[in-house]
């Protein structure tokens, strides 16, 4: 198990209280820009959101078939849209779900990407510490977004990471299912694969089984909020010396213009092809 040693000078931006104002491709625009900060001035940042309904699909999601439907038919059911530009598939997204992003400094070279998905496997259960200590890592067939660094807690996922790597900095990114339905979730992704796949061979996207998923209350049968969640969070990496930043005192913040272009620019660059 790898111990949790964080970065020095890290700092904590917590945006899970902006719920209701910015579209989906907000958080991964501004993750773009910060990585890019930390590349030159900024300190290595923990970013926590979240966001009130929305669909994230991966980048092999997109050129499923029959994606541009799938993706009509999820707007019309109300679900924000996007494609991340970082790795994994689809992953639905409410204000059950917290996202958790580890954005770090990378050094010429560095091919070796385990250590950072084990950093973020660390936080998660230093974050969980005081809830359970039953969390296992390993893929969870027939989960959505599958992955080697999947967290389960009885053979039900509860948590995704994926990867983004630029040339001088990096982002880890977790989505941790705290409150909810895990099930209402894997129908959603399911529906989604169901209407995207057209002739692809099921070895192109995850199918996605019942049972599969859960949320972490439903795991440890507790009630636990996404809140109480994030203040537990904030409240290990204040004891670690990693405190909340606003973005008036995080070097090389980006300005509210420069995130909508990088929005504009992302959904360009991985737009779904019809």
């Amino acid at each position: 198990m790898t111990t949790l040693e964080l970065p020095a000078s890290m700092v904590l931006h917590d945006r899970t209280g902006e719920t209701a104002t910015q579209p989906i491709l907000y958080a991964f625009a501004l993750e773009e820009l910060l990585c890019r900060a930390i590349g030159k001035a900024a300190p290595p940042i923990l970013h926590i959101w979240r966001h009130p309904r929305a669909f994230v699909m991966g980048l092999r999601d997109s050129r499923l078939p029959n994606a541009a439907e799938a993706n009509e038919w999820l707007l019309s059911q109300g679900y924000d849209t996007a494609v991340r530009n970082s790795g994994g598939a689809a992953v639905p997204l409410d204000l059950g779900v917290v996202n958790v992003s580890l954005l770090l400094p990378k050094s010429a070279g560095d091919m070796e990407h385990r250590k950072d998905f084990d950093l973020m496997v660390a936080l998660i259960r230093d974050g969980m510490s005081a809830m359970t200590n039953q969390i296992d890592q390993g893929e969870v067939m027939g989960s959505f977004c599958p992955g080697e660094f999947d967290l389960s807690i009885g053979g039900r996922k509860f948590c995704g990471i994926a990867q983004r790597r630029q040339m001088h900095a990096i982002s880890v990114q977790a989505f941790i299912i705290v409150e909810g339905l895990g099930e209402e979730k894997a129908s959603l992704a399911r529906s989604f694969y169901e209407r995207a796949a057209g002739s692809a061979s099921p070895k192109d996207y995850p199918v996605v089984a019942s049972g599969s998923m859960a949320s972490l209350s439903e795991c440890l049968q507790i009630e636990v909020s996404a809140e109480r969640f994030t203040d537990n969070l904030v409240q290990m990496m204040a004891a670690k010396g990693v405190r909340v930043q606003s973005p008036r005192d995080i070097p090389g913040y980006p300005s509210e213009e420069e995130i909508q272009s990088m929005m504009e620019l992302l959904k360009q660059r991985y737009a779904i092809k019809q």
